[in-house]
């Protein structure tokens, strides 16, 4: 956010940012448990539930790849002003997580710091069935 030149700033404990949401009007809780089969997928998106976002969130792979399916790389496309989106498909084991950012990333440029937009997804589930939890530290409205 500094690096951005943006005031917004988080609290260090969650109790107290869940209790900001709630004052903003975002009181239902946003963690998921999420299940693909094959065919499924997600485009890709950003988890925004209401003008209260924080900017990190997590996810935790629940299946081993190859093991219990096939497909199903999570997706993040960065959005980079004036070029080409880049791509990233991750294959991470069973029990490994992710942090990622909910929105944006600071990068930076030639003349200091802009936001590159992100966003999220997973590719089609082509065998097997995958699960994964996912947490989302600002509520939704």
């Amino acid at each position: 956010m500094e690096a951005l030149g943006l005031a917004a700033r988080f609290p260090h404990r969650l109790a107290r940012f869940t209790a900001q949401c709630r004052s903003a009007g975002q009181d239902k809780a946003t963690p998921l448990l999420l299940h693909y089969e094959a065919g499924g997928y997600n485009c890709l998106h950003q988890d925004l539930y209401g003008d209260l976002a924080f900017p990190l969130q997590f996810v935790c792979f629940l299946s081993e790849p190859r093991a219990a399916y096939t497909g199903g790389e999570f997706l993040l496309v960065e959005q980079r002003p004036r070029a080409q989106s880049v791509g990233h498909a991750v294959r991470p084991g069973r029990g490994e997580a992710l942090v990622f950012t909910t929105r944006w990333r600071p990068v930076k440029g030639s003349r200091g710091f802009y936001r590159a937009n992100v966003k999220h997804g997973v590719s089609p589930v082509l065998s097997g069935t995958r699960y994964t939890l996912g947490v989302i530290y600002h509520d939704a409205r």
